[in-house]
């Protein structure tokens, strides 16, 4: 019988005399020393250190030395295993057991725990196997080692009804409590890491008028701790539209906070309209304050439907992919710049082109990034499931997390952000109108301005109370950029299905403010009147020099 698996539990004289009795006898029965001979000298002067005193275990039998031991052992032989013993461990765990009964009949506690095909692979392939921490009826977790062993003991294996199978089991009851705690306080951080990431990101998406715009966001598996994944889409007025997307290096409830604050801050900043490079640059400095030893890549970017573009600056992240109506890819690769955090780097700002018909992808590298292959590989991968993923951006969003492979147990956080620049035709885009006018000249810019007003309004449909409020806007953003802007001056009209917008741009890059005007001054009262008819207005600096001021109205429902 081997009893090396189990021996190293027995304690001192026990131990010694289970290893005498597998190698097959005393030391000195084998005509060998007990101790080695560097210490043969002082286990003579003190003989009975070292050796078992009469009355030890060396004359004991197997039976007595297992029946003293705490761990439960049963012995099972034949194909049927049949019962040949069981200690007193075992019986008092799970009650006697009747001697020759099959272990299937008689030892149920093994069959609930799946050991009974362990029983027959052991016995075809003589070779032992563990199976740990199991629970067994009542709650109790036992580790199982099955031995195979010949019977009669010590005897050769003639026929398949003398092989037996020695079952050991350890409690190891508090180990596997202590791990199941373990594992329940990983499981309720990360289900409150998770829960803090979900309620950081948007709960619904800003739907801007040209955009149909769509957003994924999956956590890792569940060996992996959440992630700072972010995106967010925020609505500029006048129609342009900011988009965000970033990534927060790190995991867990730290990263998660950290990524909150930056999406605060991203919508703080965008609300003052800058150029994408000059709010990247804001969040580069706010990056390093709330945690230098955190970096965070981001890209931002802003849509123009006037001028049919995306333009966006890129800290460290990787590169938009746009399809445009003809189904080719384009990948937005330059100009990028280090992540936000570490500082002494001045962003800049690209363009692509986004027309109608063209779909949009942002993306974190959870999505494309794989141990076994170049990142680049991955972004490849997406620009040839992007070409073939057509639909709404929702249905864009779920194929391409199917097509790049990503499960409910990905080792990464990953966010997917989809928007699409439809193109309208017929009754639609009946809805969608633009109209432009250059103001050539001086004061007399002023009535061509209302009058080129007057008819666009007119021959859009609008009722006579939003055709009156309309011109009476153009008239006073037309007047402020003529007493303190420089030329060019434009006049731009449109709509969509849900509002009027009215812009004027001119070269002078001062922006206006709205300020209480004195009862004797013969100005500033423009823009008091614009900010009080309009629904909302606001002002932005030109990228070729110069500024915009905008307002609009909401259309009544139809």
């Amino acid at each position: 019988m081997n009893f090396t698996r189990w021996s190293a539990r027995l304690p001192g004289t026990q131990r010694r005399a289970a290893a005498r009795a597998e190698t097959g006898g005393s030391p000195a029965q084998r005509g060998e020393s007990s101790v080695p001979a560097a210490r043969a000298e002082r286990v003579a002067e003190h003989p009975t250190e070292g050796v078992d005193a009469p009355g030890g275990v060396d004359g004991l039998p197997a039976r007595e030395v297992l029946d003293s031991i705490p761990a439960l052992v049963a012995l099972v032989h034949g194909p049927d295993h049949r019962i040949a013993y069981v200690n007193d461990a075992y019986a008092t765990a799970f009650g006697p057991r009747p001697t020759g009964a099959p272990a299937r009949e008689a030892l149920p506690e093994l069959e609930e725990v799946g050991l009974l095909p362990l029983l027959d692979q052991v016995l075809r392939s003589s070779k032992p196997r563990t199976v740990k921490s199991r629970k067994v009826p009542g709650g109790r977790s036992y580790t199982f080692t099955c031995t195979p062993v010949s019977l009669p003991l010590g005897g050769p294996v003639t026929d398949a009804q003398d092989g037996g199978v020695l079952v050991f089991a350890a409690d190891v009851t508090d180990h596997a409590d202590a791990a199941e705690r373990l594992r329940a306080s990983e499981r309720s951080q990360r289900e409150t890491a998770v829960t803090l990431q979900r309620s950081l990101l948007p709960q619904e998406l800003e739907q801007p008028d040209d955009l149909r715009i769509a957003a994924t966001y999956q956590p890792g598996g569940t060996e992996a701790a959440v992630g700072g994944d972010w995106y967010d889409v925020i609505t500029l007025g006048g129609g342009r539209t900011a988009l965000v997307i970033g990534d927060v290096m790190g995991r867990g409830v730290r990263a998660a906070a950290v990524m909150g604050q930056l999406r605060t801050a991203v919508r703080a900043y965008a609300r003052l309209d800058l150029p994408p490079h000059e709010v990247l640059q804001l969040l580069d400095g706010l990056a390093a304050e709330i945690d230098a030893s955190q970096i965070a890549t981001c890209v931002y970017a802003v849509h123009d439907p006037n001028e049919g573009s995306l333009s966006y600056a890129s800290a460290g992240h990787l590169p938009i992919l746009v399809r445009d109506e003809n189904g080719t890819i384009h990948r937005a690769d330059e100009p990028t710049g280090p992540p936000l955090g570490t500082g002494g780097w001045l962003h800049a700002s690209g363009s692509v082109p986004l027309g109608p018909g063209s779909t949009a992808v942002l993306y974190t590298d959870g999505l494309v990034e794989r141990r076994s292959e170049d990142i680049d590989e991955g972004v490849a991968s997406l620009e040839r499931a992007l070409g073939g993923a057509t639909g709404t951006p929702q249905v864009v969003c779920d194929r391409l997390i199917r097509a790049l492979g990503v499960t409910a147990d990905h080792d990464d956080d990953v966010a997917v952000l989809v928007l699409q620049q439809p193109a309208r035709t017929g009754a639609d885009a009946e809805l969608f109108r633009n109209a432009a006018l250059e103001l050539l000249g001086g004061v007399e810019a002023a009535p061509r301005a209302r009058a080129f007003a007057t008819g666009v309004l007119a021959s859009w449909r609008f009722p006579p109370e939003l055709l009156d409020l309309g011109v009476l806007a153009t008239s006073e953003l037309v007047a402020n950029s003529l007493q303190h802007g420089t030329p060019p001056m434009r006049l731009r009209l449109r709509r969509t299905d849900r509002r009027l917008i009215i812009e004027v741009t001119d070269g002078d890059d001062h922006l206006p403010r709205r300020r209480r005007a004195e009862p004797a001054d013969e100005a500033g009262r423009g823009i008091a009147i614009v900010a009080t008819i309009a629904s909302n207005w606001g002002s932005r600096r030109t990228p070729g020099g110069g500024k915009a001021v905008w307002c609009e109205f909401a259309l009544p429902r139809a």
